[in-house]
């Protein structure tokens, strides 16, 4: 079971992000906290495996301040923010930031990206790529179609548990999918990364940095 502290200062989105963990058998909630101030207390005392922060962000509260504070040992981190820029993306990401998914994110893509996270993976929601990631002409015309871009949250989860040596059954059981369903997203990643095998999916997810092994 993967423990969950969820953090968010309003009351109605906070609980609304609770509903959705637990919604999955493979999650927990152990806490929760309505600022990052209370955020680190409660991780001394209940130590979770993820922390889901809902981030209002301004210039005048950089969210790196905020999350150093957490300490180099702190939970894997998933962000839920609207619209955030370039600068602010990487400075999150050279924090330690395990995810970061748009407030418009659905259900199953927080619950796949929490899951991911906790796997040790990182996620980047195709909608913030081209802020973090734009590419010169040239490249895009090596690289017609970015990876990155194309995988989904629950794709990148599977190819963690690939990584590991699972295999469809197993992903299937951890997931509480069907193994039909398994095979589907292990085909779709197959495609989009151009593999023609597990172990070669997998060694482009890591070079991609997708995945970490």
């Amino acid at each position: 079971m993967i423990s969950v502290v969820v953090t968010a200062e309003n009351p109605i989105v906070r609980a609304g992000l609770e509903s959705i963990i637990r919604t999955s058998e493979l999650l927990e909630i152990v806490g929760s906290s309505s600022s990052t101030d209370t955020l680190v207390q409660l991780l001394e005392e209940r130590q979770p495996d993820v922390v889901l922060l809902d981030y209002s962000f301004s210039d005048d509260d950089p969210a790196e301040e905020k999350l150093l504070a957490l300490g180099a040992e702190s939970p894997a981190l998933v962000i839920l923010a609207n619209n955030p820029h370039s600068t602010w993306l990487e400075s999150v990401l050279q924090v330690g930031v395990r995810a970061i998914l748009p407030r418009t994110a659905t259900a199953e893509e927080i619950v796949a990206t929490v899951v991911t996270a906790a796997l040790g993976l990182m996620v980047l929601h195709p909608d913030f790529m081209d802020s973090l990631l734009p590419l010169k002409e040239s490249s895009a015309r090596r690289l017609p179609a970015s990876p990155i871009q194309a995988l989904t949250p629950r794709e990148i989860e599977v190819l963690g548990m690939l990584a590991l040596g699972m295999g469809n059954k197993n992903i299937a059981k951890q997931l509480s999918i069907s193994e039909h369903t398994v095979k589907f997203h292990v085909s779709s990643i197959f495609q989009k990364l151009n593999a023609s095998s597990r172990t070669e999916a997998v060694t482009l997810g890591a070079r991609l940095g997708l995945i970490m092994l």
